[in-house]
């Protein structure tokens, strides 16, 4: 047995929980409210902490009533920060590795988090998120690449939800701590602790990191491979050995990959932007899709109207429109996990689809209620909010975090999730930005939009969108060799369970070597 204080499904799920806690101290909030009393209103239902604070008089007193641009500056610059800590990933995360960029954005996230909770100025208040936005893009590109390189194929999507169901959880988590501490007013705590909790879950990440391995991959992509060996024997379980059958064919599948891509030379800063040998562009492109699906598909829309809805159309109390925001993020956090038990079974490409068609319809009916606009029509617009979150959760919410990981080649791995989850930090930092003017303009008719926009998502899928489902990563590489760009043709997950796979049969179904075309093979088998 190798040495480790962790083995097998304990390692995994630990590796598991440390991700998903990564994931969960993400925020957001949707900027832009006509006024100081509309955004009283707007307390306690948004999706992070800022949103839960922001409205109280201790609050707005340090920082001198912030005005409506105020207010949009410190909540939309998180995302500007975020952003920019993807862009970071792309240059710096290949060079730390996914643990070593994970405890460099965790790091900054602390620094963030103490200018945020020591803020006196609004000066000081912005350059806090900014830095902590910093950190948390590097985390969300780091943890995604870690999970899929270090997980089995037969459960790598189902611990991978996981860390999309902890997003679900950060929503109500702050939501009731920042209820709580409101009654602490007017003493400026009920607004410095909601802040300065997130730093508590950071450092439990820093905590367990040392208890961790690197991803596999990239200790052999870097010529570590002894390492990676022992990584895979803890991942194996409590009694493999670094020379168990399992452990050695899946390590010579990894080399065998790994020396099938040095062939094409060393990796350039301008490989990922072509499509080349390896599809880098390609790639890229379906790896963003599932990113921008996720905020294109209306969800910080609704997070935005529903507590509107709940005080000017139902006429409910601030305090009553709090409590059902929280019962329906605690609603969504046990709906997200609910692909844990069918999202390899079904695939990604089945559950993304019926989800994007849940949406499209769950729209429809919002926008039709919402016409009508009578207390009965708003009644069904909240029911139908609360399935919209519950779709969501079930196919384009976990997909969209875990499918661009999966699909990038090893060389530029780290390069084509960052850009991914910069194409989701800018989608968002757009959405959150234009919607509330959305709203005043388009009212009913904007939820056509998104009406069709999800349902756009269904044939994209179908047509573009390669199953991954309980296929290695290697596995997956061989599927891009053997397709072209264009219509794919593996639409099922692969066989239901493996203990190995050959590493001759990877390279019968992969050549990278010069003088055979790349492209333009025939399609792979649905059962690759």
């Amino acid at each position: 047995m190798v040495k480790g204080h962790l083995t097998g499904s304990t390692l995994r799920g630990s590796i598991a929980g440390t991700c998903g806690i990564a994931f969960l101290v993400r925020t957001s909030f949707p900027p832009g409210v006509e006024s100081h009393a509309d955004q009283v209103k707007l307390f306690g239902y948004d999706q992070g902490v800022l949103g839960g604070v922001i409205s109280l008089p201790s609050f707005r007193r340090e920082f001198n009533d912030p005005d409506e641009n105020t207010e949009g500056i410190f909540a939309a610059i998180y995302d500007i920060g975020c952003l920019i800590g993807a862009l970071v990933a792309f240059v710096t995360a290949e060079r730390f590795g996914r643990k070593g960029s994970i405890m460099w954005g965790s790091i900054i996230m602390i620094l963030g988090t103490i200018l945020q909770t020591s803020a006196t100025e609004s000066v000081q208040m912005i350059l806090s998120r900014v830095i902590t936005g910093i950190g948390n893009g590097i985390n969300t590109c780091a943890v995604p690449t870690w999970q899929a390189e270090s997980f089995k194929s037969h459960n790598r999507g189902a611990l991978l939800v996981i860390q999309s169901a902890l997003i679900a959880l950060g929503n109500p988590l702050s939501t009731w701590l920042s209820f709580a501490t409101s009654r602490a007013e007017p003493s400026s705590f009920a607004w410095r602790f909601p802040i300065a909790f997130q730093g508590f879950f950071v450092i439990a990440i820093l905590i367990m990191l040392p208890f961790l391995p690197e991803s596999p991959r990239w200790l052999v992509a870097h010529g570590r491979v002894d390492e990676a060996t022992d990584v895979l024997a803890r991942l194996e379980g409590p009694h493999a050995t670094r020379t168990d059958a399992n452990v050695v064919a899946e390590r010579d599948m990894i080399v065998e990959s790994v020396d099938k891509e040095r062939e094409i030379g060393q990796a350039t800063w301008t490989e990922v932007f072509t499509e080349g040998k390896l599809r880098n562009l390609s790639r890229v492109l379906l790896g963003a899709g599932p990113y921008m699906f996720n905020q294109w598909s209306g969800i910080n829309c609704l997070a935005y109207f529903l507590p509107i809805t709940f005080e000017r159309n139902i006429g409910l109390s601030p305090d009553t429109s709090l409590i059902i925001s929280g019962v329906l993020g605690i609603q969504y956090f046990f709906a997200s996990m609910l692909p844990y038990f069918f999202i390899e079974r079904a695939g990604r490409r089945t559950v993304m689809m019926l989800s994007s068609a849940g949406c499209s319809f769950c729209m429809i009916i919002i926008s039709v209620m919402l016409y009508i606009n009578t207390k009965t029509s708003n009644w069904v617009f909240v029911a139908f909010c609360f399935l919209f979150f519950d779709v969501f959760s079930w196919g384009i919410l976990p997909v969209s975090w875990m499918y661009a990981s999966e699909i990038m080649p090893l060389r530029t791995r780290n390069k084509g999730v960052a850009l991914g989850v910069a194409s989701h930090w800018l989608s968002n930092f757009i959405v959150v930005y234009v919607t509330p003017q959305a709203i005043r303009t388009l009212g009913f008719r904007l939820y056509i939009i998104w009406a069709v926009l999800c349902a756009s998502f269904v044939p994209i899928t179908y047509l573009f969108y390669p199953e991954t489902a309980r296929r290695s990563l290697e596995e997956v590489d061989a599927i891009f060799a053997r397709e072209s760009f264009g219509i794919t043709h593996t639409r099922k997950p692969g066989p239901k369970r493996r203990s190995s796979v050959n590493p001759e049969r990877l390279a019968s179904m992969i050549s990278l070597s010069e003088d055979e075309p790349f492209l333009g093979g025939k399609p792979s088998s649905p059962n690759l």
